[in-house]
């Protein structure tokens, strides 16, 4: 049978590597920490329905010095409070931005401080995932040497899981990278005509989609607990109905704890969509979450809309655009909408994306046969 159009991996049950992997985020674009977080978050919620401590994640974040509040530090510090065994965080540098003409001592020590840890916990064998977040600019701005930091990556434990994030990534690191993925940015004068802010659309080949989106959802949720009342964040994700995504656990946990700041469907069969496979209940399934997603752009009551693949169910035709952009044209100014998923035709609301990432493929393991793993992938 020839697959036509667009699918997606579900979470049905398979075979999955144990062998870690090392990813690359970088580029241009937005939704290169938010990618990192999104995996923090699938990382803690395995970790949540397993009865060991062997998926504790280290959160290690290069020029993000604790002075300053970042939307997902709420999200973050409950989830740390819930689950002490899962995750530690690690904050270093200066709470400002600064180019290469401005280092100081003080950024130099940072850096090293932050190194120091992520080189301690590599070794340690305590986690299943180290994220090293900015450490990118970190390296390009010769603040750490990028021998000592490949070296180091190079002999990490077999399973463990490493993150490195942020613009201009050295090529001594992309070179051992199993996954590379840029965040192109692409620009729409469409929704500077129509005075539209807060449309997100993350697309493309590279993995980094729906991470991206749940790392959005984690720092949207973060607002919610740090400012009461403020803020309501809905998670809607199409094409994969049934179990055995791990982010699930803990957003539940964040929903037991929080009921007020976070609501997550899902919708869809448990099952890859084909253009040449699809079946009645796939159209039933895309429009029952489209009606959700309808009623809560509308209302006001969110501040944040996840529609995570929202892009390859309306490229497989199971939505018709058209009541989309409408939606988008009248929601309200202060709602966030984040549309994610690749597709091979761009459908017209793309023109009205405020931020548009693509996520460029330059690396994949599973294009060079690893298996996606629990808790990363899925």
């Amino acid at each position: 049978m020839t697959r036509n159009g667009i699918g997606i991996r579900t979470a049905q049950v398979r075979q999955q590597r144990v062998t870690g992997q090392i990813h690359v985020y970088d580029g241009a674009g937005k939704g290169k920490s938010q990618a990192a977080l999104g995996v923090v978050l699938r990382s803690i919620g395995l970790g949540i329905n397993t009865p060991n401590n062997s998926n504790r994640v280290l959160l290690l974040r290069f020029l993000k010095g604790p002075e300053r509040d970042y939307d997902e530090d709420g999200a973050i510090a409950a989830l740390q409070s819930g689950f002490p065994h899962l995750i530690d965080q690690v904050r270093t540098g200066r709470d400002e931005f600064f180019g290469p003409d401005a280092i100081i001592n003080f950024d130099r020590e940072e850096a090293a401080r932050g190194w120091n840890v992520a080189k301690g916990a590599i070794a340690s064998g305590l986690y299943s995932v180290v994220v090293l977040d900015e450490i990118n600019p970190i390296l390009d701005l010769g603040l750490l040497e990028v021998d000592e930091v490949v070296q180091t990556l190079k002999s990490k434990p077999h399973e463990l899981e490493v993150i490195a994030t942020g613009r201009a990534a050295p090529q001594q690191l992309l070179d051992i990278a199993d996954l590379h993925s840029e965040m192109k940015p692409h620009h729409h004068e469409a929704a500077k005509i129509h005075g539209l802010q807060g449309i997100e659309i993350y697309t493309g080949a590279g993995k980094g989609k729906s991470t991206s989106a749940l790392g959005k959802a984690l720092q949207a949720i973060g607002r919610g607990i740090n400012h009461p009342g403020s803020t309501r964040v809905l998670i809607m994700q199409w094409l994969k109905g049934g179990s055995g995504y791990t982010e699930d656990a803990a957003i539940a946990a964040l929903q037991q704890s929080y009921p007020e700041v976070v609501d997550h469907q899902r919708c869809g069969q448990d099952a890859i969509v084909w253009r040449n496979s699809r079946q009645e209940l796939d159209y039933v399934e895309a429009e029952r979450g489209w009606e959700i997603a309808k009623t809560a752009i509308a209302s006001g009551l969110y501040k944040t809309i996840i529609l995570d693949e929202l892009n390859p169910t309306v490229d497989l035709e199971l939505l018709p655009v058209e009541p989309i952009v409408q939606a988008l044209l009248r929601k309200p100014r202060d709602t966030e909408v984040i549309i994610t998923g690749r597709c091979q035709n761009q459908p017209a609301y793309f023109d009205l994306a405020t931020i548009h990432s693509e996520v460029y493929c330059h690396k994949h393991y599973a294009n060079q046969g690893a298996e996606l793993k629990r808790g990363v992938d899925y």
